[in-house]
């Protein structure tokens, strides 16, 4: 499917790879320019790279959106770079698996800085950038995790219902400054997301893609819900959106 996002500009965290990576070409091809957000710097630079090579428009900036003043610095510095910004793709996340009891909480730590605080930061500083502009969208990368709690994901499951509770109430502040919200909520997607897991949650993960047949999600397949929610016309704010692999039963 074709979208139009000519004269848009678009800001990504977790640019580097998977949905992000997908996201961005996905825009830049359906006509908007992109800003880079990550912390691997040569991928965003060769992605930006990719994108100039095909004729589009990308600025990459590091960042850690972490830390709050990297994640200030990437929304003003994207639109600064790119002459103005409509839309935020809050795509950066972690995703550590297992038992509660032995976990170490340097991961939940990590899990809560990203995916929630990280999510905080960037949307923080854009509010005030889209008011300036009279509008914009952001678009929360959240997960069907944000919807059922399950064994030995129990701390990603509260980072994810919180994203999907702020979301909510963040549209309904937002709406008053013409801003719209976005849910997105991968079901099983092959991303790296799952290889910074000991090896036991993986094989674990391989065992359910084997069960569901191997079919699973693409980042390709989330990219193209997160370009119809932002190609959406003025006046039709896409709230949430779930997408499961057709074999995923939960």
């Amino acid at each position: 499917m074709s979208y139009d996002l000519s004269g848009r500009a678009v800001a990504i965290t977790g640019a580097s790879s998977g949905i992000g990576e997908a996201t961005a070409l996905l825009c830049a091809r359906s006509g908007a320019s992109v800003a880079l957000g990550a912390r691997r710097t040569d991928r965003i630079e060769a992605l930006a790279e990719r994108i100039r090579a095909e004729g589009g428009t990308a600025e990459a900036i590091a960042v850690d959106v972490a830390d709050e003043a990297q994640a200030a610095a990437f929304v003003t510095g994207a639109r600064d770079r790119l002459g103005r910004l409509d839309a935020l793709v809050n795509n950066a996340g972690v995703m550590l698996l297992g038992p509660v009891e032995g976990a170490d909480p340097a991961d939940w730590r990590r899990m809560i800085e990203v995916n929630c605080l990280g999510l905080l930061y960037c949307t923080h500083a854009a509010l005030p950038v889209f008011r300036a502009g009279g509008g914009g969208h952001i678009v929360n990368v959240s997960s069907v995790a944000g919807r059922r709690a399950s064994f030995g994901a129990a701390v990603y499951n509260l980072t994810k219902w919180g994203v999907n509770g702020f979301s909510e109430a963040l549209r309904q502040e937002a709406l008053h400054q013409n801003t719209r919200v976005t849910i997105i909520e991968p079901g099983f997607v092959e991303t790296e997301l799952l290889s910074h897991n000991q090896e036991f949650i993986q094989d674990a993960a391989e065992k359910i893609k084997e069960k569901m047949g191997g079919e699973v999600l693409r980042s390709e397949d989330i990219a193209d819900a997160i370009v119809h929610a932002l190609a959406a016309p003025a006046h039709v704010s896409i709230n949430e959106v779930l997408v499961r692999p057709t074999s995923q039963r939960d």
